[in-house]
């Protein structure tokens, strides 16, 4: 739908239009770390983040969610649908990954209701970013460096002007609500074609096999050493799965007031590395111990949404590497699993007929 370009002086303007129709999400600074909050003025937003603590995600899909409530008195039960107007402001592209694999999961099957009811009145713009996140970001490597879908609009810096591609229609009405934003130039496109070409080179590729690789070097490591590895570092924290922009997991608690006559059904969010995840009836627990749950949620990451969805559980963030107490982190345990794949094979070779 093409390319406007606007002056980040015409920005807080634009921002504050929105502001009278929409609640506004974006990156703000609290104290040493960035958190996607709402913002009550341009000047609450921060565009040079580097990430955030936890992921846009919970946007769509709150960390504690009333999903109903009811009153046995009066035989009444009521769905909670949120569908407030909301602008998703400078999500990275990362997370802008994260959110089309959680679209393709919360619409598949049984549709949940509350997700789609927030997504469809979400609009997203994203940001290009030009440098690494962190050093423990690898979005290089899983292919999630940039985008050419799913955005409303898309951001990217020019140094003293925003280059924006509209993405929808609703991208584009959004941009009406500024003057500022002028249809790209010749000169337009060569800045913003030199900005992308610049920031290829100042992301390293960390993993040592190919995404499309993923998937096998999981399956013929299912039982290797290193997960029994990682379950003795792991403290079961879940710090790892509650940072995550693409787990999803939730429990379902109600909560019922006093006079035990009315109350809500809550969805919250929870993790499968924690120990309590999979008990089921009877007390047992099909993952009990850490090593199951850590290969588990690899698996998770590197195989089964790939398989599901086509589309990569893993989006190279590196917020679980920043979180992680013990120096779990994805890079390293993908390399080492590469590194200790060929002694692998070469063994079943040998029992080969």
């Amino acid at each position: 739908m093409g390319f406007r370009v606007m002056p980040k002086s015409a920005f807080p303007g634009w921002v504050e239009q929105m502001l009278q129709t929409y609640r506004v999400v974006g990156p703000r600074k609290i104290r040493d770390r960035y958190m996607f909050d709402e913002v009550n003025s341009p000047g609450d937003l921060d565009l040079t983040y580097s990430t955030t603590v936890l992921p846009p995600k919970k946007v769509l899909l709150p960390q504690h969610e009333e999903l109903l409530s009811f009153d046995l008195e009066s035989g009444k039960m009521e769905a909670a649908i949120d569908t407030q107007p909301t602008v998703l402001l400078g999500v990275h592209t990362c997370d802008l990954h994260a959110i089309r694999l959680l679209d393709a999961v919360f619409e598949d099957g049984y549709a949940d209701q509350h997700y789609i009811a927030r997504r469809q009145n979400v609009l997203l713009v994203s940001l290009e970013c030009l440098s690494p996140c962190t050093e423990k970001s690898f979005c290089k490597s899983m292919g999630t460096l940039s985008v050419t879908e799913g955005y409303d609009l898309h951001l990217t810096d020019l140094g003293d002007s925003y280059a924006i591609d509209i993405g929808s229609e609703r991208g584009q009405a959004l941009l009406e609500l500024t003057e500022n934003a002028q249809p790209a130039t010749d000169a337009d496109y060569s800045r913003l074609n030199q900005t992308l070409s610049d920031k290829w080179p100042r992301f390293p590729y960390r993993l040592e096999s190919d995404i499309t690789e993923l998937a096998n070097l999981l399956a013929v490591s299912y039982d290797s050493d290193l997960w029994e590895e990682l379950g003795e570092k792991c403290l079961g924290c879940g710090s790892c799965t509650i940072v995550c922009p693409t787990c999803y997991c939730f429990n379902v608690i109600d909560e019922v007031d006093f006079s035990l006559n009315a109350g809500s059904r809550i969805r919250q969010w929870d993790g499968c590395t924690l120990s309590q995840f999979a008990v089921v009836a009877g007390g047992h627990n099909f993952r009990s111990t850490n090593q199951e749950r850590q290969r588990h949620r690899f698996f998770r990451k590197g195989k089964y949404q790939m398989e599901a969805y086509g589309l990569v559980g893993c989006v190279g963030c590196g917020r679980c590497a920043e979180a992680c107490l013990v120096d779990i982190n994805p890079v390293d345990t993908f390399n080492e699993l590469s590194r200790r794949r060929i002694p692998m094979t070469r063994r079943h070779k040998e029992v080969l007929p």
